[in-house]
C-alpha cells in the first residue's frame, strides 16, 4: 500500500500526540521504556485495523469479517502485553504474576487503539470525498461541454434556415445576413472556449444577434434592446442570455406576420445582473415547442450547473404574451 506524504506526516504528528497524552503521569512526569513498548503494539495494530482490514473488509462491507478480525488483533495485543511486556518491564513483580481480567484488560488497550485507527477512517473518509468532489466536477465540466455543443447547431440550424429563405427570394440582405451570423459563430467557436467571458463581450455579441434578427423580420415589428448601467469588470457564462432572445424572436415570427414586439433589458444592481426578455406571439404548433424547448430546457440545465443557488429564472406566458425574467449574481474578473 502507497502511503502519500501528507498522510504520513499526518499520522507522525497523531502518534506524537497520542503518545504524549498516553504517557502523561501528574505523580511520575517523564517517559519510560516500558510506555513506548506498550504504545508501540497499540500502533502496529491501529496499522492492521486501518490499513488492512478497512480496504479489505470494512470498505467492502464485509462487516462481521471486519469485527471477527479487530477482535482478533485486540486479543493478540493482550496477550502480547500479559505474556511477554510484562514479564519483560515488570518481571517479579505482582503485576506481572496476575492478569487483571478482560474489562480492565479492553479498558487499556482499545481507547489508543480507537483513536489511531478512527483518525485513520476519519483520513480515508476525507480522501474519499475529495475523489467525489473531483469526479463531480469533472462529470459537471463534461456535461457543460455537452450542453454548449448542443447550442451551436441548434443556434445554426434556426439562422441557416432563414438564410436558406433570403436565398431563394434573392433577397439584397443576404450577404449582410452572412456577415452578421459568420460574425456570431467565429465567437461562438473561437471565444466562447473558456467557462466564462467578459460580460462586456458577451453584450455586444448579444446586440449583433439582435441585428442579425432584426433583418429577418424587417419592418413586420419593434425590437427594443436597452443595456443600461452595466459594470465592466464582471464575467458570464457565455451563450446563456442569447438562447431566450433566439426563442423571442423565433415564437413572435411564427405565425404571426406583423406588430412583432420584442423587448430586451439588461442592469446591473451591486453584482447581480437582471435580464428580461419579452415578446408577444401566437399559439405555436407542437413541433414549434419543442424546438423551443430543447433551447430552454439546455440553458436552465446550465444556470442550474454554473450559478446553483446563484440564478433566479422565471417565465411568464400567456395567450399572447412571453416573458422571461432572471437575475444571476455575476463574479468579477481577477486580473492575474
Amino acid at each position: 500500500m502507497i502511503i502519500s506524504k501528507r498522510e504520513l506526516f499526518f499520522q507522525l504528528v497523531l502518534l506524537v500526540l497520542v503518545f504524549l497524552f498516553y504517557s502523561f503521569d501528574r505523580e511520575n512526569p517523564g517517559f519510560y521504556g516500558h510506555q513506548l513498548a506498550f504504545f508501540s503494539t497499540y500502533v502496529f495494530a491501529a496499522a492492521a485495523i486501518g490499513y488492512w482490514l478497512m480496504p479489505r473488509f470494512l470498505y467492502k462491507r464485509k462487516y462481521w469479517q471486519f469485527f471477527a478480525f479487530v477482535l482478533l488483533v485486540v486479543a493478540i495485543v493482550i496477550l502480547l502485553e500479559e505474556l511477554l511486556l510484562e514479564q519483560i518491564f515488570f518481571a517479579g513483580t505482582k503485576r506481572a504474576k496476575s492478569f487483571p481480567g478482560v474489562f480492565f484488560s479492553l479498558l487499556g488497550v482499545l481507547p489508543v487503539i480507537t483513536i489511531l485507527s478512527g483518525f485513520k477512517f476519519g483520513w480515508d473518509a476525507l480522501q474519499k470525498q475529495e475523489q467525489i468532489e473531483a469526479l463531480k466536477s469533472t462529470v459537471q465540466e463534461s456535461e457543460l461541454q455537452f450542453l454548449r455543443s448542443q447550442i451551436n447547431p441548434h443556434f445554426l440550424f434556426n439562422n441557416l434556415n432563414n438564410l436558406y429563405s433570403y436565398a431563394l427570394e434573392g433577397s439584397s440582405k443576404t450577404p449582410e445576413i452572412i456577415l452578421e451570423l459568420s460574425g456570431l459563430l467565429r465567437y461562438m467557436l473561437y471565444e466562447c472556449k473558456e467557462k466564462y467571458v467578459p460580460l462586456q463581450k458577451e453584450i455586444e455579441q448579444l446586440n449583433n444577434f439582435i441585428k442579425l434578427s432584426k433583418l429577418q423580420i424587417e419592418d413586420r415589428g419593434i425590437v427594443y434592446f436597452d443595456a443600461q448601467n452595466v459594470k465592466k469588470g464582471y464575467k458570464i457564462a457565455p451563450l446563456i442570455l442569447i438562447v431566450f432572445i433566439e426563442n423571442a424572436f423565433k415564437h413572435s415570427q411564427a405565425g404571426q406576420s406583423e406588430n412583432i414586439k420584442i423587448d430586451v433589458k439588461l442592469h446591473m444592481k451591486n453584482n447581480t445582473l437582471h435580464f428580461s426578455c419579452e415578446n408577444n406571439h401566437r399559439p405555436t404548433t407542437s413541433l414549434d415547442s419543442l424546438d423551443a424547448g430543447i433551447g430552454l430546457k439546455n440553458v436552465q440545465k446550465r444556470l442550474q450547473l454554473l450559478y446553483p443557488d446563484r440564478h433566479h429564472l422565471e417565465i411568464k406566458e400567456d395567450s399572447n404574451r412571453y416573458k422571461v425574467d432572471l437575475s444571476v449574481e455575476l463574479s468579477k474578473i481577477h486580473r492575474s
